[in-house]
């Protein structure tokens, strides 16, 4: 079902978008062009919806009702991460100075003694 609604949203966004860039725009002719009159008719300047338009408003309704039902589909649900198998990080305690306790083993190592300057002959 999912894969019918998908490949159906594509068909109608690729005739929606044609369907869009066939239709002229509205002074597209050359009278509207030299400020010409045109006809106030019933319909409005544009005339009687054409059979572009009809297809446009079919195309777009689809198209909501597709997108809506993609929607409602995909919100129920719940993919499984890739990090579910990971296993978790291991943490490492902070290293504290155990001075006070006493313990030589805890304690750090003192440092290196600094080497010896040579001894200049005179």
């Amino acid at each position: 079902m999912p894969v019918l609604v998908i490949v159906l949203h594509i068909i109608v966004c690729i005739a929606l978008i044609m369907i869009v860039l066939l239709q002229t725009g509205k002074g597209a002719d050359m009278g509207a062009a030299f400020g010409g009159g045109s006809s106030q008719t019933l319909f409005g300047s544009t005339g009687a919806s054409t059979f572009l338009s009809k297809a446009t408003t079919v195309a777009a309704v689809v198209f909501m009702l597709t997108s809506l039902t993609l929607a409602y589909m995909s919100g129920g649900q719940t993919s499984k991460s890739l990090m579910d198998d990971a296993p978790a990080p291991v943490e490492q305690p902070a290293a504290t100075p155990e001075a006070s306790t006493g313990n030589a083993d805890t304690e750090a190592p003192a440092a290196p003694a600094a080497p010896a300057a040579p001894a200049e002959d005179n």
